[in-house]
């Protein structure tokens, strides 16, 4: 069984880190683009961030371009989302997610065009 597992979310303060993970269990992610998307209460589902399989293309979201940097480690099986600067506004469930057809080449992805997703980690910048 495919699936995707985030981690690493919680609470921290305005102006605050933290890095999110997300990691492939049953399949390996390397031959997939992974795209990280948010949703927060009330709004729409936006894609954040996406790489591509080999890493080599990165692509963000206007609202997150320069501090937020996602990276990914195939032997590991895990991509990661690290976010520096975070503002309240950047409270969200975060999504991480696949799909064997989607290239991460032009930019992020629409959220209906991914296939696998995990069930989410939420992230709340508080203080």
């Amino acid at each position: 069984q495919l699936q995707l597992v985030e981690s690493g979310g919680g609470l921290v303060q305005p102006g605050g880190s933290l890095r999110i993970s997300c990691a492939g269990s049953g399949f390996t992610l390397d031959s997939y683009a992974i795209g990280w998307f948010r949703q927060a209460p009330g709004k729409e589902r936006e894609g954040v961030s996406c790489i591509s399989s080999s890493g080599g293309i990165t692509n963000y979201a206007d609202s997150v371009r320069g501090r937020f940097t996602i990276s990914r480690d195939n032997a590991k099986n895990t991509v990661y989302l690290q976010m520096n600067s975070l503002k309240p506004e950047d409270t969200a469930v975060y999504y991480c997610a696949a799909d064997p057809g989607v290239r991460c080449i032009t930019g992020i992805p629409p959220y209906y065009a991914m296939r696998y997703w995990g069930k989410g980690i939420l992230v709340t910048v508080s203080s």
